[in-house]
């Protein structure tokens, strides 16, 4: 289950002590690492989110096996997740971060479905048009989906710019249905 309102404040909490720290980047690092290493490895996972281990134990564990891998901010930050019981959030707060992060850096997200790949000319192109689109750097993470049968499909948080033709044959059809003027 999602904790977001809670991983939210903890990941707040970390960004501003990261923010007074001048060490953004550097936490983010840990915490991508913290990420993967959470992805990677069940028995991390299960140490995690397990009630039968002890707070000292997990303490004792997380110091052992990311004392000389994360910087010390990160390592007492997830002490006191321990501490207080929250470490099961953890892959939450990861992910709020994350966001935070971006937000402050003025980064959005994209998804582009298209029919076919971009070449990576076109993919620059695109990616200038949505940052002068959103004034904001943007991340774009670009999908095949044979679906939309040409086009492409441009997610940017929750506004969708559907330019398929999959779309457009839709709207063709209910301007037909609804005897609307075809051409105009």
């Amino acid at each position: 289950m999602k904790n977001v309102r809670v991983a939210r404040r903890y990941a707040m909490a970390l960004m501003t002590a990261a923010t007074e720290q001048k060490n953004i980047d550097g936490t983010a690092g840990d915490l991508d690492m913290l990420g993967n290493l959470l992805r990677g490895s069940r028995e991390f996972r299960l140490l995690i989110a397990s009630p039968i281990v002890s707070p000292a134990k997990k303490k004792a564990v997380f110091k052992e096996l990311l004392e000389k891998r994360i910087g010390g901010e990160t390592l007492r930050f997830i002490h006191l997740l321990t501490a207080k019981g929250r470490e099961p959030i953890l892959p939450d707060v990861i992910e709020q971060f994350a966001i935070l992060r971006d937000e402050k850096y003025g980064i959005v997200n994209v998804d582009v479905r298209s029919a076919v790949e971009f070449t990576e000319p076109q993919e620059k192109t695109l990616q200038s048009q949505l940052e002068m689109y959103t004034k904001k750097k943007v991340r774009v993470r670009f999908s095949l989906d044979k679906s939309i049968q040409g086009g492409l499909v441009v997610r940017i948080g929750d506004t969708v710019l559907d330019a398929s033709v999959r779309h457009q044959l839709e709207l063709l059809r209910e301007r037909f249905i609804s005897g609307g003027a075809l051409l105009n």
